[in-house]
């Protein structure tokens, strides 16, 4: 395959290791705040079993992981989805998926983004009895994340595994708590199947909102350029990162449900139903559960910065999007500039609709997660049916049927239940736009890509033409 001169916007090499890439997937994923404001959803789908729905969906995403694993396998890149996509259906598609998830990730970092500012004023309120409004907590911490990011991926990823790190720590540290405060309460009839409300149709009705919990697990697979020995490292961050917090997840939620003594009603009624059994368990150490929370949200908007703004960059310097956010930092090797536009986009989507329309950061959390998730799921599903495409055209004698097709295909058809639940029809509103509204950026994507493609013939030698380890 053709390459284009990789001259200076190339990434810098060999500063991550696998425990950094792991640390930097667990951190966008970010377990107390999914784990806050995605649990109790989840009971209200399968009742006390929660835990088994955790454990189908982890095993799903492991479905997925395998398909970004063997494409990093053959050609790691930076790119990721958009690279992998272009490189099996053509120039046309690469660049509509270029536009179509850069824009998906961009309104579901701004969940974060409010988020951030929402829980750090709510603790400061709680704890402090400071009150500073939300908007500009939310602007320091961008301001903050952007400063971190752009001075370099080792520096920014350090931070990012501390405070996870720490957020663990709390909330493997309230677990424990919970348990044995309520040690009498122990059973394991959250394990079971007897406990999930409406046997397999219960498990079917919470996995959707399961899968949410681990949004963000295939953030290694874009940190490749700079990772040691990419083919290797990055399909283990991805398998280790998908394992370590599921199980996470599933003991979180047995403490969970155990500190509501499995009360199916009380946990259905709870907000955040992790901070509540906390409070009842140990009111006086509260704090640790506010402070996973605020560790968890800025671990968590450095990572997936780090990660999801460089499908921006490789876009860019790959001539899908605007050459402008395909630069390097002379200094830092950083992204710099698909980096800085990437947090501020999503910061002015929040401070827009937070403070023209007045919306109140939970609910602009949901409305966010919830919008740019779509084109998320949508690109998951592409690119499990991107994978036996690309096989069969760049190494059809690998070809393996089990890992490069069976596979990929019960991905697909599992992610339709959670995509489903996003564009199902009858749903309150906003909701009931986002499909719409998701479905006219795919269309408006597909014609970008199709006029881009016919203006540059030479995206064909362009898309997939920087291969994390390779030199030019």
């Amino acid at each position: 395959m053709s390459t284009v001169s990789s001259g200076g916007v190339r990434l810098k090499r060999d500063s991550l290791g696998l425990s950094q890439i792991i640390a930097s997937t667990l951190a966008n994923i970010a377990p107390a705040m999914s784990f806050f404001f995605g649990f109790g959803l989840i009971v209200s789908g399968a009742g006390v079993g929660a835990p088994l729905t955790i454990l189908v969906a982890m095993v799903v995403i492991l479905f997925l992981t395998n398909t970004l694993a063997q494409f990093s396998k053959y050609r790691p890149s930076t790119g990721s989805f958009v690279t992998f996509i272009g490189m099996a259906f053509g120039p046309a598609a690469g660049a509509a998926a270029s536009l179509f998830v850069v824009t998906g990730y961009c309104i579901a970092a701004a969940s974060v983004v409010v988020i951030s500012g929402g829980w750090a004023a709510t603790t400061l309120q709680t704890f402090l009895h400071i009150n500073i409004p939300w908007q500009v907590l939310s602007i320091i911490a961008t301001a903050i994340v952007g400063v971190l990011v752009a001075r370099g991926i080792g520096l920014s990823t350090t931070w990012a595994a501390i405070f996870f790190y720490f957020e663990l720590a709390l909330l493997l540290i309230g677990a424990v708590i919970m348990l044995v405060v309520n040690h009498a309460s122990i059973s394991l009839a959250p394990l079971t199947i007897a406990s999930v409300t409406g046997g397999w149709k219960g498990i079917g009705l919470g996995f959707p909102l399961a899968i949410y919990l681990f949004i963000g697990w295939e953030n290694s697979a874009m940190l490749a350029e700079e990772t040691t020995d990419p083919r290797r490292n990055v399909p283990r961050a991805l398998i280790t990162g998908t394992l370590s917090i599921g199980i996470l997840y599933m003991f979180l939620a047995f403490a969970t449900e155990t500190a509501f003594k499995n009360n199916l009603a009380a946990i259905s009624n709870s907000t955040i139903p992790f901070v509540d059994a906390f409070k009842a368990s140990a009111a006086g150490l509260l704090i640790v559960a506010y402070l996973a929370g605020v560790t968890s949200i800025f671990s968590s908007l450095i990572g997936l910065t780090n990660a999801q703004a460089r499908i921006l960059f490789n876009s860019s310097r790959e001539g899908l999007l605007p050459e402008f956010f395909g630069k390097v930092h002379p200094q830092h090797r950083t992204p710099h500039s698909a980096m800085w536009a990437f947090i501020v986009v999503a910061l002015l989507i929040v401070l827009g609709f937070g403070t023209l329309d007045n919306i109140d950061p939970v609910t602009l959390f949901g409305d966010t997660g919830t919008m740019g998730t779509i084109p998320v799921v949508v690109t998951y599903l592409l690119t499990n049916i991107a994978l036996p495409v690309y096989m069969l055209r760049y190494h059809r004698n690998e070809f393996s049927a089990v890992k490069h097709l069976i596979i990929p295909l019960l991905g697909t058809a599992f992610m339709l239940f959670p995509l489903w639940g996003l564009v199902q029809p009858g749903q309150p509103a906003p909701f009931n736009i986002y499909p719409y509204a998701a479905l006219g950026l795919f269309v408006l994507s597909l014609i970008y890509g199709a006029i881009l493609a016919k203006r540059n013939p030479d995206l064909v030698q362009r898309i997939g033409s920087y291969v994390a380890d390779e030199e030019y």
